[in-house]
């Protein structure tokens, strides 16, 4: 994203202070810090702070722990041991601040998360800039029939132009309300933006500690996710990885490339490496189950 005069002559002036600090810092993410990276076609998310890095983590876990008594390979055998077996304190000893802007509707899905500090911008005291999403043609798809939540075939070419058509038509008509009712009728802000549609975009800060970033990419990243949303927890991945590497290559091994067994599954698992012949009935797991267990042994 092309940052405009005022803010890149902002981040020269931040990059040109001498300062020292006697807290972590981390190169890699030091070098993302206020740079926007675009998300979808209006948004984007940028770093704008963070506390804590490895260190911090492995800091937490042992309390007493003095910075260079340990070595690399020692502070990611403890990281993983953490994740592992899901001792999620010393996670918490990391924060990462985020500014954010994002459409409405994405907006009402990220804020389910409730383990984080929200400041979002006020269309109460401000006018909304006429900005709204509008999907890719391969992203609009019917409804998924065997989901009430998920997505089906893409749209053929045709429907796909008349649906931009009505989206794009629907949204340009309610911001022209939208201004409308300002500016010939002073109606107040907070009550003009009542029309507007969900696809327009707003921004936030968004501060969260890494245990709870870490359970928000978990979800957010999934396949199943929508894909707006999806598209923004990708970039705050990129972010993560570089911020603190270890961690994050233990959470890609055991909970995004990892998986979580019932009692029943991992009785089936057992009963299979002795040789026995299990089927879906004597399992003890219901017929979703069952095949949810078949789909993660086959890979």
């Amino acid at each position: 994203m092309k940052l405009s005069t005022d803010d890149q002559a902002a981040l020269d002036a931040i990059r040109s202070q001498s300062a020292t600090t006697r807290r972590p810092t981390v190169p890699a993410l030091e070098e993302r810090l206020f740079l926007p990276v675009p998300c979808l076609d209006h948004g984007f998310v940028r770093v704008v702070d963070y506390m804590g890095d490895d260190g911090a983590v492995v800091q937490a876990a042992r309390v007493s722990y003095g910075k260079g008594t340990r070595s690399v390979s020692d502070d990611r055998g403890l990281i993983r041991y953490l994740m592992r077996h899901r001792h999620t304190t010393p996670f918490e000893m990391c924060e990462l601040k985020l500014h954010v802007k994002l459409p409405i509707f994405v907006a009402r899905q990220w804020i389910r998360h409730r383990t984080a500090n929200v400041n979002e911008y006020s269309a109460r005291y401000s006018v909304l800039d006429t900005e709204f999403y509008q999907p890719q043609p391969e992203q609009l798809s019917t409804q998924a029939q065997n989901n009430r939540q998920g997505r089906g075939a893409v749209l053929e070419p045709d429907a796909a132009a008349a649906v931009l058509h009505l989206l794009k038509r629907d949204a340009i008509s309610a911001f022209d309300s939208y201004h409308n009712m300002m500016s010939e009728h002073d109606l107040a802000r907070e009550l003009a933006r009542v029309g507007l549609p969900v696809s327009t975009y707003t921004q936030w800060y968004w501060k969260v500690d890494l245990h709870n970033l870490l359970h928000f990419l978990s979800l957010r990243m999934d396949a199943h996710a929508q894909y707006e949303i999806r598209v923004y927890a990708d970039v705050i991945a990129e972010a993560v990885a570089a911020w603190v590497p270890l961690v994050w290559e233990a959470f890609q091994d055991y909970r995004q490339g990892g998986a979580s067994l019932s009692r029943q599954a991992l009785d089936v698992v057992r009963r299979r490496l002795r040789g026995e012949e299990v089927r879906q009935e004597d399992s003890g797991l219901s017929g979703r189950e069952w095949r949810e267990l078949q789909a993660m042994l086959e890979g």
